[in-house]
């Protein structure tokens, strides 16, 4: 049986990690290259950074930090924010990154997974879709930071990806975000049941027994938070043996 992974998530504004509220109100958490490394001595699995504003800003990622974080840390480092182009993601692979997420860019022109697979290979591609139920029940795919809405149902979307090349899905549910209430589990299962690639479960962490549910009920392959880890609510080692004692099968 495969471990399931925890994955701590340095959301990145201005140089430092942040935190927000259904993609809203957000505060400063913390230097990103300290909790880098302070993740990983923990017994994180994997680490991810977005760089959230980098899209929406029109720029690159902050490859110096990623340089600097990667030098602090020794697990899979994955990379998002601004990755637009082939080039993009071999400036983040020379400066540490393992893996890249690309979200909005991907979107727009959907055969850039195809040149990433084809190029660095299907386990460097993670396809990260922002998505939000809305009233008539569907998870529609949003763009730039959870700013655009699209009419494209996420399940297609994911799918598609996958076809094109994409190695993991980063789901993150922006109804659950930040609310500590618990993860999407049902769209994480829906997608975790349907494509042959890992489904990483993103937004509403907030107890031990929420992750036990998204790896059950939800049957995600991994489990991203932040504000849980940044603000020091949630220790990485309790979540880890609390989900070996609840049979859960975790990397310790």
């Amino acid at each position: 049986m495969l471990t399931k992974r925890i994955i701590p998530c340095l959301d990145i504004k201005d140089g430092r990690t942040v935190k927000g509220v259904n993609f809203e109100n957000i505060r400063d958490a913390g230097d990103p290259v300290e909790l880098g490394a302070l993740y990983a001595r923990q017994g994180a699995d994997e680490l991810v950074f977005l760089d959230i504003t980098a899209t929406v800003e029109k720029r690159k990622t902050l490859s110096e930090l990623v340089n600097k974080i990667s030098h602090h840390i020794n697990i899979p480092f994955t990379v998002g924010g601004g990755i637009s182009s082939v080039e993009d993601v071999r400036v983040l692979l020379q400066n540490g990154a393992d893996k890249i997420s690309v979200n909005t860019a991907a979107y727009r022109n959907p055969q850039l997974i195809a040149e990433l697979a084809r190029e660095f290979g299907s386990q460097c591609v993670v396809l990260a879709i922002d998505t939000k139920q809305e009233a008539d029940g569907e998870w529609y795919v949003y763009l730039n930071g959870g700013r655009v809405k699209t009419d494209t149902r996420c399940a297609d979307w994911a799918r598609q990806a996958v076809d094109l090349g994409a190695g993991e899905i980063l789901l993150t549910s922006m109804n659950h975000d930040g609310t500590k209430q618990g993860f999407a589990l049902d769209i994480t299962a829906a997608l975790a049941g349907s494509l042959p690639v890992p489904v990483i479960a993103s937004g509403g962490g907030g107890t031990m027994d929420h992750f036990v549910d998204v790896f059950t009920t939800g049957k995600a392959d991994a489990a991203l938070a932040a504000s849980i880890f940044h603000f020091k609510e949630i220790g990485i080692p309790e979540l880890k043996s609390h989900l070996h004692d609840k049979g859960i099968v975790v990397r310790q």
